[in-house]
């Protein structure tokens, strides 16, 4: 099936594209969330009329995106979860829990917004990446955790490091 793309999407195109797909994707997915219109030439004439609206709101988007990406870089998440002695856990971390975490801090971020590599089934430190935009991607350090004692030492730690490095910059203004 032949489509115009009305948004970017990863591994298929970018706005204004005319991409072959198959029939199945388009209809279960690409139309139903509005990011594509089929390929006629009455919607290819369509498609030219609203080209420049589709693309401001898409800018505007971004750069939406962008400032939430500067404020999410200093973000870090902590979860406690039970594990092991091995430091295996029972369960794993759901990009849901990740999800819940950023909301409590203040980033209203979906579950599909969240992307973790491999599953996370052991205790440790990770990166996950979050999608803000289709052009705007972020990491966001997970700890994952069997106490609320390592919790409290880690976060103190955290502090310790802050303090040092907004110490390091005092000194460099003076300088």
């Amino acid at each position: 099936m032949r489509i115009v793309l009305l948004s970017r999407v990863e591994q298929l195109g970018v706005i204004g594209d005319v991409v072959e797909v198959k029939p199945g994707y388009a209809r279960n997915f690409l139309l139903p969330q509005q990011k594509a219109l089929r390929a006629t030439p009455a919607n290819l004439e369509r498609f030219q009329n609203m080209k420049a609206e589709i693309e401001a709101n898409n800018l505007k988007l971004k750069s939406e995106a962008e400032k939430l990406a500067a404020k999410m870089e200093h973000a870090s998440i902590i979860l406690v979860r039970n594990a092991s002695d091995s430091g295996f856990l029972f369960g794993s971390v759901r990009s849901g829990d990740i999800a819940e975490q950023l909301a409590e801090q203040g980033f209203a971020i979906s579950k599909s917004q969240v992307r973790i590599a491999a599953p996370i089934k052991s205790i440790g430190n990770y990166m996950v990446e979050v999608v803000l935009h289709p052009e705007v991607f972020t990491e966001v350090p997970l700890r994952v955790m069997t106490t609320q004692e390592q919790v409290t030492v880690a976060e103190e730690e955290e502090g310790l490091q802050q303090d040092g490095e907004q110490q390091d910059e005092n000194t460099e203004v003076e300088s």
